[in-house]
């Protein structure tokens, strides 16, 4: 059995725990509004109902896409959270991402986190593609007597 990819754990373990973390935060606060009411939860991350959305909205995804399109999500999840902690460490702590989605230290540390170990298991994960055309010519390769 082959060992899973880069990628693959990285959609898998992250989207479970961005899920939890959107299910918890819910205990924290459901307030929608821009910002809404903001509370801290597990002593560091600021939340409200979107931010608590968007967590449990990406990590759903991520379990949904590990079998069969696991390096796009991190390649995409590693860019939307990068993004998102630049914004947040610019902006400063107290204040919201797009009006509604409130940032502070702890929050910007677990986006960058989590988008850079994204950015990271989607270049350590070789194309598909590469990979199913080899696979194609190794049948062929080994007619010719080239192969193992």
């Amino acid at each position: 059995m082959e060992a899973p990819s880069p990628a693959r754990l990285y959609a898998t373990v992250t989207g479970a725990l961005l899920v939890v973390l959107g299910i918890v935060g819910f205990f924290y606060s459901a307030s929608f509004g821009a910002p809404g009411t903001v509370e801290a939860a597990l002593g560091a991350l600021r939340v409200n109902a979107w931010l608590n959305l968007f967590h449990i909205a990406t990590g759903a995804l991520g379990l949904l896409l590990a079998g069969y399109a696991s390096r796009q999500y991190a390649l995409g999840v590693g860019l939307l959270y990068t993004g998102l902690a630049i914004w947040g460490f610019a902006i400063g702590a107290g204040d919201a991402v797009l009006g509604f989605l409130p940032a502070n230290r702890g929050d910007d540390f677990l986006h960058l986190a989590v988008g850079l170990l994204g950015l990271a298991a989607a270049v350590g994960t070789p194309r598909r593609r590469a990979s199913r055309a080899a696979a194609r010519l190794e049948p062929r390769a080994q007619a010719a007597g080239k192969g193992p």
